[in-house]
């Protein structure tokens, strides 16, 4: 099963990678693609928010799709469609194809999100260690990587579909000659089928909104923070802040190198320290960062914030993922019972994407911007309250001397 299980995390961290590089590249050419549709600033709003929502609605039907179909066949046709998609985006000339688009790019990227996390926390089961923050280390480095290849294509005014068309070209067979090494959770207990039919009950369907609740909140709250960041910081180093234009562009830029960085080593400290003292570090970190940005003096006091606002919430969300994946094979037992609870977990990262901006703007408008950054920070501080959600319980390890002094993966705990 070794080199099994290696192949599949390869396989599994390129398809985090991919979609970095897929989500990054449209996000950040959005003003190129309201040109080209001819789409209002009244209607670009409509759009934006229906990607997300449509997203939150693909990770519901995924929800129900595990109990019969397993994750990596999921994977391995959503993203292509997620890839093929946004050609569409670049390609077309009428809003009416650019609805359409939009529309598959989201359904897919629900399904697309949940089950690489479904497949990330049973490597982690099967691994005995904690790898999760390792594939959104993959998942940030695409994104730097998209977002390099859209200021290559705005920078010498590429239309949109010669941007994105080498990168589709070369990712969609990419993604499907990798898809060929997933693991899925009954590959990973070793079951040697790998295809067995999940007939019956879908597993972790036993697992409660009640039980996932603080992880659902902890996962809401750390995408608003991470949405404050991606749709203000240019326009807070700005305005605020009374930086320079091309100053302005930096925080987000450090943000996403400082998420990498954070992500590329979170690994480590959960295996040293623990999943508790990791979230309860980052959450402190973050809400740290909020209000240094809050107070800033001028614009490299802002940068600094921002700084510890990637190192913060980079450890959050994957944690939050395996948090949700432990505690349903804690209550079903079986492989690939986290599934369905990653799944519901999933839809919170859209709901805290669709809050986050509009509730940053509005408490901006009506009162200030620096006094807006002090509500992601009280929010993030909330995950401190919840950081014993992410603790592995000792009696799933054997009662000897060696129990895991962290919460890495152990006899089908998920490395929490």
């Amino acid at each position: 099963m070794t080199d099994v299980l290696r192949r599949g995390r390869v396989s599994l961290a390129f398809g985090f990678f991919a979609q970095g590089v897929a989500f990054a590249l449209l996000v950040t050419r959005i003003p190129a693609v309201q040109e080209r549709y001819g789409v209002s600033d009244a209607l670009l709003p409509v759009f934006l928010a229906a990607v997300p929502v449509l997203a939150g609605i693909g990770s519901v039907v995924t929800e129900r799709l595990v109990r019969r179909v397993r994750p990596s066949r999921l994977l391995r046709w959503s993203q292509p469609v997620v890839l093929l998609a946004l050609l569409g985006v670049g390609s077309g000339d009428r809003v009416a194809v650019l609805a359409v688009a939009l529309g598959v790019f989201g359904l897919a990227v629900g399904a697309l999100d949940a089950s690489m996390n479904m497949l990330g926390v049973s490597l982690q089961r099967a691994y005995r260690r904690s790898i999760m923050l390792g594939f959104h280390a993959a998942y940030s480095l695409g994104g730097i990587l998209g977002a390099s290849l859209a200021w290559a294509g705005a920078h010498w005014d590429l239309a949109l579909w010669v941007s994105y068309l080498p990168v589709v070209v070369v990712l969609v067979p990419a993604a499907l000659v990798g898809s060929r090494w997933y693991v899925d959770g009954e590959s990973a207990a070793g079951d040697g089928g790998g295809g067995a039919e999940r007939a019956g009950g879908a597993p972790g369907a036993g697992v409660g909104f009640k039980v996932l609740l603080p992880l659902c909140l902890v996962m809401t709250f750390a995408y608003i923070g991470d949405s404050t960041v991606s749709n203000w910081s240019a326009k807070y180093l700005q305005d605020v802040l009374g930086s320079s234009e091309q100053l302005a562009t930096v925080p987000y830029n450090v943000y996403m190198v400082t998420t990498l960085v954070g992500r590329a080593v979170g690994d480590f400290g959960v295996r040293r320290f623990g999943a508790v003292a990791v979230v309860r570090g980052g959450a402190v970190v973050a809400a740290g960062g909020f209000a240094v940005v809050a107070g800033a003096p001028g614009a490299w006091a802002g940068m600094l914030g921002f700084t510890l606002l990637g190192l913060g919430l980079c450890v959050l969300v994957p944690q939050t993922f395996a948090a949700a994946g432990r505690l349903a094979e804690e209550r079903d037992g079986r492989p690939g019972a986290s599934d369905a609870a990653v799944a519901r977990l999933n839809v919170f990262n859209y709901v805290g994407f669709l809050i986050g901006s509009p509730l940053v703007g509005a408490l901006g408008d009506a009162w200030s911007y620096r006094g807006a950054m002090l509500v992601p920070m009280v929010l993030v501080l909330v995950t401190v309250v919840y950081a014993r959600s992410f603790e592995a319980r000792p009696d799933r390890y054997g009662g000897g001397h060696e129990r895991p002094r962290t919460a890495d993966v152990g006899r089908g705990s998920n490395g929490l």
